[in-house]
């Protein structure tokens, strides 16, 4: 398969630089609204990363380095000793916005290595513009690659969203997912509704629907029957974080559906950029797990539908072994049954 196939499937964007401010794409609207926030601020930046405005591992990290952009400028009004101070709170500012996906921290770092933390405009916006050009050129590779691991005729379950809204463009899981469609060997698909903010339901499915892929949207505990029923023969995931031995951490649900794949014989593959290996974190147990507020459990559009008194466990991530999966896919390659050694050998 050829890139030049897949442009089709290419057409949503995320976020976008335009006019000198970061424009997002508002994702806790869609599908219903279509809201666009233009961002003139490395503040807003930071609270529409921590609101959900925009989300997913690689888009965060690129609105991050946008956000920089917007921080350079903000700082060069500033008196000169006041400056290379004011940036790097600024940076540490939106390093700290979401602690769990390490594309933030790697595109924040980034950044500042390539600024050697000094606030220039024309240098910051060409480096933010080079993650998201390497973003996309990435997904690709990634879609070419892991659709070639998929048998024709093949069923597979997704989880949270992983598409063009995710990431640059196309997207990491749903990439490989629109290259297998693309070429015959994806024939089904099952989307998980992803509570408690429904990215499945309502980001998933609307990307897949906007590209003609048939699509089944499954409650989130329908995984296992789903694999039972020799439905699926693939889980395709994104990941938000992977260690050094391979444990990956992704979407709250991405370790039952592990777990079920390896019960009924299903296979795991995740899909990721390389900027989400983390060699500085060994083993998925280091992984700070964000927890955000119960309400996101207890609440709906505003009202309150669980008992009331009640306490709610939001972890936003969960933890799968590298036991459990089967194949890591990035840009530079495939790792089958991911180990150290492997993962090291493949991109240390």
């Amino acid at each position: 398969m050829q890139c030049d196939s897949l442009r089709g499937f290419d057409r949503v964007r995320a976020l976008r630089w335009q006019e000198g401010a970061l424009h997002l794409l508002d994702q806790r609207a869609l599908p219903l609204q279509t809201q666009w926030h233009a961002l003139s601020s490395s503040l807003e930046v930071a609270h529409a990363i921590r609101a959900l405005i925009v989300r997913g591992a690689p888009a965060i990290g690129i609105a991050a380095a946008y956000g920089l952009v917007l921080a350079a400028r903000e700082c060069a009004l500033l008196p000169p000793g006041q400056q290379t101070t004011a940036f790097i709170a600024a940076a540490e500012n939106l390093r700290a916005a979401r602690p769990t996906a390490v594309n933030l921290m790697w595109a924040v770092d980034r950044m500042r290595a390539a600024l050697a933390d000094q606030p220039d405009v024309d240098r910051a916006l060409v480096e933010a513009k080079a993650i998201e050009a390497e973003d996309l050129a990435a997904n690709y590779a990634m879609a070419i690659l892991g659709a070639g691991l998929i048998e024709p005729g093949s069923g597979v379950l997704t989880h949270c969203n992983t598409g063009s809204l995710a990431t640059a463009g196309l997207g990491t899981a749903l990439g490989v997912i629109r290259a297998g469609f693309a070429d015959g060997r994806v024939a089904r698909v099952y989307a998980g509704e992803t509570r408690p903010w429904l990215q499945g339901a309502r980001l998933t499915a609307w990307e897949l629907l906007e590209d003609g892929i048939p699509a089944a949207l499954i409650a989130d505990g329908a995984g296992a029957y789903v694999m039972s029923l020799g439905q699926v023969q693939w889980v395709i995931v994104g990941a938000d974080r992977i260690c050094a031995n391979g444990d990956t951490a992704n979407k709250i649900g991405t370790l039952s559906l592990a777990c079920a794949a390896r019960q009924f014989g299903v296979r795991v593959m995740v899909v990721a950029p390389t900027s989400t290996v983390d060699f500085g974190t060994l083993e998925g147990s280091e992984i700070h797990v964000e927890q955000r507020d119960q309400r996101e459990l207890t609440d709906y559009a505003g009202q309150q539908i669980a008992a009331h008194g009640v306490t709610a466990f939001n972890p936003v991530f969960d933890v799968t072994p590298a036991r459990l999966i089967d194949a890591i896919v990035t840009e530079r390659g495939v790792v089958m049954a991911p180990d150290v050694e492997k993962l090291r050998g493949a991109f240390a």
